[in-house]
C-alpha cells in the first residue's frame, strides 16, 4: 500500500488578514508566513461564515453555515451525527491528531448527564485525538511544564496578567510571567513537532491550533515591546454613528475587555495604541513557531509530501470603527488570512487569488485532495481548481456571514441595549465586490457598508433603494440555495437509497 501523503492544517485565533495584505502588513514583522506566500496560493478575499470561536471553529469542520449547524454560540451543541473533516479522513485511512483544540460542543442527547464532555464548551471534534489538550481554559499540559521548570504559578485566572517588574506598577505591555521559550505557543509547537518526530515515515493527519493572538493580551519577552506603539497606525474610524447596533457596539466592546489586571481602563488613544501593539508582537511570536514547523517539513523531507494550509477562525476589530473583538459587523472581524501549498501543483505556487472564498471551502479542499468524497451536508466548494491554477466559471460571486449576538437565557449586553429576544438577536452580511449588505433580524434598519468599511447614511438624501433590493435580493437566493443537505439530495428508490450532488 502507498504511503499516504501528510496533511497539515494549522489555524492561529483571532489573526486578521490585513496583517498580511492590507492597512496594518507595513507594521508587523512576519517573515515566515511571508515567505510561505511565495511558496503557497494566497487567498485575498477568505472569510470566516460565522463569530466567534466555537461556531466559526464548527463551520470550518464540518463545511456548513452556521444557519445550517446551528452551533452559533460558544456553548450551543453540535448534533451528534454531523459529518465532520476528521470522521471523514478517518475514511480515507488518516488518524486526524489535534494539537489544541477545536471548541465543538458535545450533543448532551447522546450523553449521560454526568458526562464531563457537556460541561465544557472546549471539546475536540469527534474524530480527532487530542495528542496534547491546549483549551484556554484549562491547558493542564502547559501549567504542569511550566510547574515542571519551576515557575511559581500564579492562580490560572491570573495566568494572563502583565507582570510588572518588582517596586514597578503595572503597564499593558509588562510582559507574562513565563518565557517566551515555555510560552502556550511555544509549549504547543514543541508537542506536536515532537509527536510528529516520532512517526518518522508514516503519513500524518494534523490540525495544529494556536490560541493566539487571541487575548488577554499580553505576551512573553521581547513580543510584548517589539513594537512602538506610537509607531503604528491608528484604528480606523467609522463615518456612521447612529445606527443603534453600532453604538450599543460602541458601548460594550471596548479595550478593557481584551486585557486581564487592569479592572476598568479608559479607551484612550494611548491604551488602545499600546494593546495594539501587544497584539501585533502575539503575531509575530506565532510567525516563529509556524516558521518551526516549515523547518522540520523540509528538514525531513516532507515539504513536497505534505498539503499544508494555514488559516485563522477569525479576526479582531483592534479598535477600527471604535470597537474591540469578533463580534460586529466589519470585515476585519471576518476577513482572515489562507494560504495553501500543495506540493503536487508548483506552477501554482506563489499566486494570489481575488475571488470570495470562505472557511467552509477548507473541508471539502482537504478531502478532495486525500480523494475522500465530499458529504452532501457539506456547504463549501472544494479549493482544488484554484490551486491548480484555474478559477471555475461557476465561482460564487459574493461572500455571506452570519452572527448571533445574543444568548438563549444570559442576555448579552448588545441584546440588552437593543431590547431584544435571542431569537431577535442576530445578523446576515452579504458581500460583493463594492458594497456589503448588514440585514438583522429584529426590527433594526439595515446597514449598507462600502468595502473600504464606510457606512453609508441611508438617511441621507442620495436614494439607495435600488442598492438595498438588489443585495437583500441576493442574500435571499443565498439563504434559499444553501439549506441543510443533509438528507434532502437523497432519494430513498426500490434499489436503496441514492444520493445526487
Amino acid at each position: 500500500m502507498a504511503r499516504r501523503p501528510n496533511v497539515l492544517f494549522v489555524l492561529m485565533d483571532q489573526f486578521r488578514a490585513d496583517l498580511l495584505h492590507g492597512a496594518l502588513a507595513d507594521h508587523v514583522d512576519l517573515p515566515n508566513l511571508r515567505a510561505f506566500m511565495a511558496d503557497a496560493v494566497s487567498f485575498r478575499q477568505h472569510f470566516s461564515v460565522c463569530n466567534p470561536c466555537g461556531p466559526s471553529r464548527t463551520s470550518i469542520l464540518t463545511g456548513q453555515y452556521a444557519m445550517n449547524h446551528r452551533s452559533v454560540h460558544n456553548g450551543s451543541p453540535l448534533r451528534h451525527d454531523t459529518p465532520n473533516l476528521a470522521l471523514e479522513a478517518r475514511k480515507a485511512g488518516y488518524q486526524p491528531l489535534l494539537f489544541g483544540y477545536t471548541d465543538v460542543t458535545r450533543d448532551p442527547r447522546v450523553h449521560h448527564p454526568n458526562d464531563p464532555a457537556i460541561r465544557s464548551y472546549e471539546q475536540p471534534l469527534p474524530g480527532f485525538d487530542e495528542i496534547v489538550e491546549m483549551r484556554q481554559n484549562e491547558s493542564y499540559p502547559w501549567r504542569a511544564y511550566l510547574a515542571d521548570k519551576g515557575y511559581d504559578l500564579p492562580d490560572y485566572a491570573d495566568f494572563y496578567v502583565p507582570h510588572a517588574a518588582p517596586g514597578q506598577s503595572r503597564r499593558l505591555n509588562d510582559p507574562a510571567f513565563y518565557a517566551a521559550k515555555d510560552s502556550d505557543t511555544a509549549f504547543l509547537t514543541d508537542a506536536c513537532l515532537n509527536h510528529l518526530r516520532a512517526r518518522g515515515d508514516e503519513g500524518w493527519f494534523a490540525h495544529l491550533t494556536y490560541i493566539r493572538p487571541h487575548p488577554p493580551l499580553v505576551a512573553p519577552a521581547p513580543y510584548n515591546t517589539l513594537y512602538d506603539p506610537v509607531a503604528l497606525a491608528p484604528p480606523t474610524t467609522s463615518l456612521d454613528t447612529n445606527h443603534p447596533f453600532l453604538t450599543e457596539a460602541r458601548r460594550h466592546q471596548l479595550a478593557a475587555k481584551t486585557v486581564d489586571g487592569f479592572g476598568s481602563i479608559d479607551n484612550t488613544p494611548e491604551t488602545v495604541q499600546a494593546l495594539r501593539a501587544v497584539y501585533l508582537g502575539l503575531t509575530t511570536e506565532v510567525d516563529h513557531h509556524i516558521g518551526r514547523m516549515f523547518t522540520f517539513l523540509k528538514d525531513t523531507g516532507q515539504y513536497d509530501d505534505t498539503l499544508v494550509i494555514i488559516g485563522a477562525d477569525h479576526g479582531e476589530m483592534l479598535g477600527d470603527g471604535g470597537v474591540w473583538g469578533k463580534m460586529n459587523i466589519y470585515d476585519a472581524a471576518y476577513h482572515v488570512p489562507l494560504l495553501i501549498r500543495d506540493p503536487r501543483q508548483p506552477q501554482a505556487h506563489g499566486t494570489a487569488i481575488d475571488a470570495f472564498t470562505e472557511t467552509i471551502d477548507l473541508m471539502p479542499t482537504v478531502l478532495d485532495w486525500i480523494g475522500q468524497e465530499v458529504p452532501p451536508s457539506v456547504d463549501g466548494q472544494s479549493l482544488m481548481p484554484f490551486l491548480s491554477g484555474t478559477t471555475p466559471d461557476t465561482w460564487r460571486k459574493t461572500s455571506f456571514s452570519e452572527l448571533d449576538f445574543g444568548h438563549p437565557f444570559t442576555p448579552t449586553p448588545l441584546q440588552v441595549g437593543l431590547g431584544l429576544t435571542p431569537s431577535e438577536a442576530n445578523l446576515a452580511i452579504l458581500r460583493t465586490d463594492t458594497q456589503i449588505l448588514v440585514q438583522f433580524a429584529a426590527d433594526l434598519p439595515p446597514l449598507l457598508l462600502t468595502r473600504t468599511g464606510e457606512v453609508v447614511d441611508l438617511t441621507q438624501g442620495t436614494d439607495h433603494s435600488g442598492d438595498l433590493l438588489a443585495l437583500t435580493q441576493a442574500m435571499l437566493r443565498h439563504r434559499m440555495t444553501h439549506p441543510d443537505t443533509t438528507l434532502s439530495k437523497t432519494i430513498v428508490t426500490s434499489d436503496g437509497p441514492m444520493t445526487g450532488t
